[in-house]
């Protein structure tokens, strides 16, 4: 057995993952305890770990980000990148370091897990490992190791091979890191000198670099080659998997296998405030011969836009381990974890999602080969109707989305993270020398 401390920002997305790590973990046998926001108290408890609460400081609600931090309304392009990384990701740093170490003083902890947006991992990682537990990442958007043969994490760049790929790699991650994040960096290197005395030795969003371990949720097949990665990254396949679901069926459920090819349309369960992709999905495929199925992610179907095509179904939730075996495209606005539920099924994806981690999750369904990226995430009907008609006819992208589904299939999830930590742990509790 062994006692871990897992740790996250308080915001549905991250959140979510990480709960699947925490029941695997208590499977395992293991003391597991999550620090987080308290509104997810509940669902930290279902997974039978022990729930910490945030400090009133690092904890908000992130239904209403505008309204938890009024000062990022109207901030667009650097300036609201930095807004966010400053103000919801760094400033609560001194108030989640307080936590975890009261967390790590009440009790013998061997390891911190924590997800790449909480910031006091960032600054726990820089601190003597003979001082503080084994710190661990949890990968849980698309790895963003920097490393030369590789853009900048957020820009969505595939990568170029040869030199001049790698020249342009470099101008783009100097000017990122000396320009756009010149004012985050410093910030961020100051806070870590006052909470423990040593500022940080690598560029802020690469800590996970340094962590002592990376695990990353994908398998190699759906990321990009970095030659040389350490062995301190582990690729053990997506957190989620599609699980039997007892959910009652709609009654338009035998019409799946009436024969037209099925397209599945979805914004997932965060990002569905407004139908900025159902509904030009849903106008696009009206005069195509396809049955289009509409997920809303949990909000009530009578929300969706009134006067929708005859070809339209439509249910709040439904179940993805029978839906997507009948399902012959799916378009997405680039949720990693939806994504790899449409992979894990062979289905090839039509991407159109730019905010957050999904413009890098989009850059990679494409250069996979899995699917097309519509490069936005407020596509014309147009731009929808061909990139749906080109993955139906274009039999390589089910091909290859075959392909990486075989991988994720194979690896084993959630469930290696235990083993992954105990081997790590096991010189230093044989008395030897911990691994890097």
């Amino acid at each position: 057995m062994i006692s871990v401390l897992i740790a996250s920002t308080p915001v549905r997305g991250h959140v979510t993952p990480l709960l699947a790590v925490a029941e695997a973990l208590v499977a395992a046998g293991d003391r597991v305890r999550f620090l987080t926001g308290a509104r997810y108290r509940d669902d930290v408890l279902a997974t039978g770990a022990e729930f910490l609460p945030l400090p009133p400081e690092a904890d908000y609600d992130d239904r209403d980000m505008d309204a938890a931090f009024p000062g990022r309304r109207g901030l667009t392009g650097p300036a609201g990148i930095r807004y966010d990384m400053i103000e919801i990701f760094l400033k609560p740093v001194p108030a989640q370091l307080r936590a975890l170490r009261a967390a790590i003083g009440a009790e013998p902890t061997d390891a911190v897990l924590a997800e790449s947006m909480f910031g006091a991992a960032a600054v726990l990682s820089g601190v003597p490992r003979a001082e503080r537990p084994l710190v661990v990442n949890l990968g849980i958007v698309p790895l963003a190791m920097k490393h030369p043969d590789v853009a900048p994490f957020g820009l969505g760049i595939t990568p170029l091979r040869g030199p001049i790929g790698r020249l342009r790699n470099a101008v783009l991650t100097a000017t990122a890191e000396r320009g756009v994040f010149a004012p985050v960096q410093r910030y961020a290197d100051q806070l870590a000198r006052t909470e423990t005395g040593r500022g940080l030795d690598r560029f802020f969003l690469d800590w996970p670099a340094g962590a002592d371990l990376l695990v990353q949720f994908t398998v190699p097949e759906f990321e990009y080659v970095r030659r040389g990665l350490p062995d301190t990254v582990h690729f053990v396949g997506p957190v989620s998997r599609a699980r039997a679901s007892s959910s009652e069926l709609p009654s338009w459920w035998p019409e799946l296998t009436a024969g037209r090819p099925v397209v599945h349309v979805t914004q997932g369960t965060v990002a569905n405030s407004e139908w900025t992709l159902v509904e030009p999905t849903v106008r696009a495929l009206a005069g195509e011969d396809v049955l289009v199925v509409v997920s809303t992610g949990g909000r009530p179907v009578d929300e969706l836009p009134r006067d929708l095509p005859s070809n339209v179904r439509a249910a709040s939730f439904l179940p993805y381990e029978r839906l997507l075996p009948l399902t012959h495209v799916m378009v997405t606005n680039g949720g990693y974890g939806g994504v790899h539920y449409a992979l894990e099924h062979d289905v090839p994806v039509v991407v159109a999602g730019r905010t957050e981690d999904k413009a890098e999750v989009s850059a990679r369904v494409a250069w996979s080969g899995a699917g097309i990226d519509l490069r936005t995430d407020r596509p014309a009907p147009s731009k929808i109707a061909r990139a749906v008609r080109t993955a139906l006819e274009d039999a390589s992208y089910r091909a290859r989305a075959a392909e990486i589904g075989a991988a994720i299939r194979r690896s084993p999830g959630p469930s290696a993270v235990h083993e992954i930590v105990t081997r790590a742990l096991a010189p230093a509790r044989a008395g030897g020398p911990s691994p890097n």
